[in-house]
């Protein structure tokens, strides 16, 4: 269906909510489709497509090596010609491989990065590969075997409905696939499969960060129908009256409000930049899609990133909110929690996200994207900071849009003196206080509109307390989470170098 991608991320959500662990195999089929689908000829496209497309096939992307992950450019996997130009034999071995074995559909399609003899070192002699478990010949039926076998089952902390697998190709010197892109011997051993897979893994990353602010989303709203539900305890404001159910209490309603408000901003910034894909994609507007594809360029290392940082903390007060309860297996917290630890570490480690935005987003088109992203939330603040009953909210983002400045110019400082190990030592610290930043704006502009009609229908009406509750989950978050800008900021112009000085040997003790 032709759909918008907002509206499909939206029913997306509630998917990956109820099954975390079976939206890996369609997702990477999709994505390993999209490759073929952009990077194919056509003879590649109709032997594969449509059977990957009505989940008679399935797919996966095939980069990390046991002795190459966040590394791939050292990856090991070979790729030898064959008397057919486009067909290669292929060597090598995979692991944590999602979606690398199954039985429910009749073929598996690997998208595999491996390094055809003669091509440039690192990741710019890597080219991608289509690698099926069963050949497919050229009429698009099932051949023998494939020589792409596995090896062995990763035995996971959690997402245990998502097999993870070890994988060998060519072990009996068996293994072929075709190659898309030029062949880097007549490219100056240039690959073209790196390029390739980010195609790919940009969508994986953004689909990742919402996979964790679905579990999230999901152990809030269990946590919250528990607490509706528990009776315990007497009020501290009436302790000889009768019991109540938990969620009256203080700090179970500030734990719940927590939630809300984390879900709600996260998803604010999580639908912006899904907008932003139905703008760069179908606005007639050439500069609305321009900026719609700056957007999307900052904002993924942070919707991938964030959320998935925060989730482990933020399904850990849902968990509390359970009692002994909520560590017990009958409940459903317990297994999200186990789930959501993934996201952080898939399609690029959090670090890698956090190293993306201060190494490459801050100097998008020379610096010009960022400040343009930084200018309009500073815009947003002129005009609506002296709004009534927001005076103090807006007064928090004006000092974090100031604080975000000085974490900048401390970076370009510590450049200045040649002090680079402070960029990786702070990047994960700064991705988190810049998704805050942005965040607090997009909750902000929601509490603005909420007020407004909260005051149209007035209390009695039945949709008041959805908006009030989007004021105050705004109010909460820009009170208590958007601060942290400030204190990282702190941290940033401090520049602490314990962590940089310590001695390897040091940690022995």
């Amino acid at each position: 269906m032709v759909l918008p991608h907002i509206l499909h991320s939206m029913v997306w959500e509630m998917i990956a909510a109820a099954n975390p662990t079976f939206g890996p195999y369609i997702i990477l089929t999709s994505g390993a489709a999209g490759l073929i689908q952009s990077f194919g000829d056509e003879k590649l496209k109709q032997m594969f497509l449509p059977k990957m497309m009505d989940g008679t096939w399935s797919g996966t992307m095939c980069l990390t090596e046991p002795t190459a992950g966040s590394d791939v450019g050292d990856i090991l996997s070979k790729a030898y010609p064959t008397d057919d130009p486009r067909i290669f034999k292929i060597k090598g071995s995979k692991i944590f491989i999602t979606g690398g074995d199954n039985d429910f559909t009749e073929n598996i399609i690997h998208l595999y990065l491996a390094r055809i003899e003669g091509a440039q070192p690192g990741t710019k002699g890597i080219s991608l590969f289509v690698v099926p478990k069963y050949w497919v010949n050229e009429d698009g039926s099932l051949g023998e075997f494939n020589d792409a076998a596995t090896a062995g089952c990763e035995h996971k902390l959690g997402q245990h409905g998502s097999f993870t697998a070890a994988l060998t190709f060519g072990e009996e010197n068996n293994c072929r696939g075709w190659l898309l892109g030029k062949d880097p011997r007549e490219n100056d051993g240039i690959g073209e499969g790196m390029a390739q897979m980010f195609q790919m893994m940009n969508g994986a990353r953004m689909e990742t960060g919402h996979a964790a602010l679905s579990c999230i989303a999901n152990a809030y709203y269990n946590a919250r129908d528990y607490c509706k539900d528990r009776v315990q305890g007497r009020p501290i404001t009436n302790p000889k009256g009768d019991r109540v159910t938990i969620i009256n209490h203080e700090d179970i309603k500030r734990a719940l409000l927590c939630g809300k408000a984390h879900v709600e901003a996260m998803r604010a910034m999580m639908y912006k930049t899904y907008f932003a894909f139905d703008q760069r994609h179908h606005d007639p507007d050439p500069e609305v899609r321009a900026k719609a594809n700056d957007l999307i360029e900052i904002t993924t290392p942070l919707c991938k990133a964030y959320p998935s940082d925060e989730a482990w903390w933020l399904i850990g007060e849902a968990i509390q909110c359970y009692g002994g309860y909520g560590y017990c297996e009958e409940y459903p917290v317990a297994q999200i929690a186990r789930d959501v630890k993934i996201y952080s570490i898939w399609e690029g480690t959090n670090f890698i996200q956090s190293m993306d935005l201060v190494g490459r987003k801050w100097m998008l088109k020379k610096g010009a994207a960022f400040a343009a992203f930084l200018q309009e939330m500073r815009d947003f603040y002129e005009a609506n900071k002296a709004t009534e009953g927001f005076e103090r909210e807006f007064e928090i983002l004006g000092q974090a849009l100031d604080a975000y400045t000085q974490i900048q110019m401390a970076i370009g400082g510590f450049f200045g003196q040649k002090k680079y190990g402070f960029l990786p030592l702070y990047s994960r610290r700064i991705l988190t206080a810049t998704s805050q930043l942005y965040c607090g704006r997009l909750i902000l502009d929601q509490a603005l509109l909420a007020d407004k009609k909260a005051k149209e229908v007035g209390p009695d009406h039945f949709d008041y307390p959805f908006y009030f509750g989007k004021v105050q989950a705004a109010r909460y978050y820009l009170k208590n989470v958007v601060p942290n800008v400030m204190a990282i900021a702190g941290i940033v112009k401090e520049a602490d170098s314990s962590a940089l000085d310590i001695p390897v040997e040091a940690f022995e003790y």
